[in-house]
């Protein structure tokens, strides 16, 4: 016959089986994270990070994605229809996507150097934002860097300097098209007539598509230059200033030591300000929709919240039109990755 002290003994021993279990399982996991190397150890450590942050970028996209596969549904409450595949994708390449209104009519079209009549919507759209992106990021990039290589340098007054370069980046984008829209207001502002002095506007910018592009590119260099040059100015600031002491007394003029230690020790930083700066022009909306309208100068963007939030309310295809825009964000950052992955440092 069992007794209380027997039982007490038994669950002791029980208990010390799994005490000695749980720290042999523990000796394992310890053993086995110490056997990682440091950036294995690091990247464990932010796989909860990383695990949430892919939730969150990649879960809508993955719904944007359903949603386009669906058909556009114009009767009853239901916004979707049944499954058609991929044939929203083929009605936009082929032009025959039922849009809110058109883009472009004949009296802009022909003043618009990137689009032509009978182009695809998407097509269009592909071709004003691939120009405002190429354009308004090597433009900023040259800017932002001689903003950067002159605020890197030792002079009085150069933080007000400073501060009036970084200004117009804290300008919402709303305020910041509302400016260049009454700036090249013919009735209100001077920027039409000075323009139209000079032979490169015509009389009513802002209803003309191809002067309509150059505005935004205007405003949006103005604003986004600043963010450049603070990228830039981080990269010039982490060189160590020994290197142009040692190149000064070896005899190298300034323009050796820019070409042979600015340049490329400032690769890096600019290679990530230029990503930075292309996938925020890839989705320009704001600064259009406040300063031309997307009537005049069209995006993916604009073409996404037309077909959204137009008359009619096609939301499947205007999903797949932001589905073929994430696709063509994600294709330029491969193309940045791949051609730039031997550079000193990376570009991430």
């Amino acid at each position: 016959m069992a007794t209380d002290t027997d039982t007490e003994e038994g669950k002791l021993i029980s208990g010390g089986g799994d005490e000695a279990e749980y720290d042999r399982t523990g000796n394992r996991v310890t053993n086995w994270m110490e056997g990682l190397s440091e950036a294995a150890y690091a990247y464990l450590l932010l796989l909860p990070a990383f695990a949430l942050l892919s939730f969150i970028a990649f879960y809508p996209l993955l719904r944007t994605f359903v949603m386009s596969l669906r058909a556009n549904r114009t009767r009853g409450q239901a916004p979707l229809g049944e499954f058609v595949g991929i044939e929203n994708y083929v009605d936009i390449l082929t032009g025959n996507a039922r849009l809110a209104r058109q883009f472009l009519d004949v009296s802009i079209t022909s003043s618009f150097p990137f689009v032509e009549l009978g182009v695809p919507f998407l097509q269009q759209a592909i071709f004003v934002t691939l120009a405002f992106a190429v354009i308004s990021v090597v433009l900023e990039t040259v800017i932002g860097f001689g903003q950067a290589y002159v605020l890197d340098q030792d002079f009085r007054g150069r933080r007000w300097v400073r501060v009036a370069i970084i200004l117009p980046w804290a300008v919402p984008i709303v305020i910041q098209g509302m400016i260049f829209f009454l700036l090249f207001q013919p009735t209100v502002g001077f920027g039409s007539d000075l323009m139209q002095s000079v032979g490169l506007f015509g009389a009513t910018p802002l209803a003309n598509s191809r002067d309509s592009f150059v505005i935004i590119l205007i405003a949006d260099i103005w604003k986004s230059s600043a963010f450049m040059a603070l990228l830039i100015l981080a990269g010039l600031q982490s060189i160590d200033r020994s290197l142009y002491e040692v190149a000064e007394v070896a005899g190298a003029s300034p323009w050796q030591r820019f070409k042979l230690i600015t340049l490329p020790l400032v690769v890096p930083a600019l290679l990530v300000a230029m990503l930075f700066r292309t996938m925020d022009a890839m989705r320009v909306y704001g600064l259009i929709e406040s300063t031309a309208g997307c009537t005049t100068v069209p995006s993916l963007t604009c073409l996404v919240v037309e077909a959204m939030f137009g008359g009619t309310r096609i939301y499947a295809t205007a999903a797949a039109v932001a589905f073929a825009t994430a696709l063509v964000i994600g294709l330029i950052i491969g193309v940045y990755v791949v051609l730039f992955r031997d550079t000193e440092g990376g570009v991430y």
